[in-house]
């Protein structure tokens, strides 16, 4: 699963809300970007899923987040996903 499909679905917003909403969200993304992601790049949803103990849609939401803030950082674009207010 592309995480660029997921980003399309129609659900898409609702699911990023909700994973926002996580009070441990920003802890498990943050340990998924520095820790993770940098012993495995290649890492799916379903892999930090199992890893951090957490929900595939959570793991999808980070797993996006982190992949638009390096795309952004490279290209020096501020594409960085925005918060979902509550």
């Amino acid at each position: 699963m592309q995480l660029d499909d997921c980003a399309k679905d129609a659900l898409w917003p609702i699911l990023v809300e909700t994973v926002h909403s996580l009070i441990m969200f920003p802890s498990h993304k943050a340990y998924a970007r520095e820790v993770i992601l940098t012993e495995k790049p290649e890492t799916t949803a379903a892999d930090l899923a199992a890893r951090l103990k957490i929900s595939v849609g959570e793991a999808l939401v980070a797993l996006y987040e982190l992949h638009m803030e390096a795309t952004a950082s490279v290209t020096g674009e501020a594409n960085v996903p925005e918060k979902t207010q509550a």
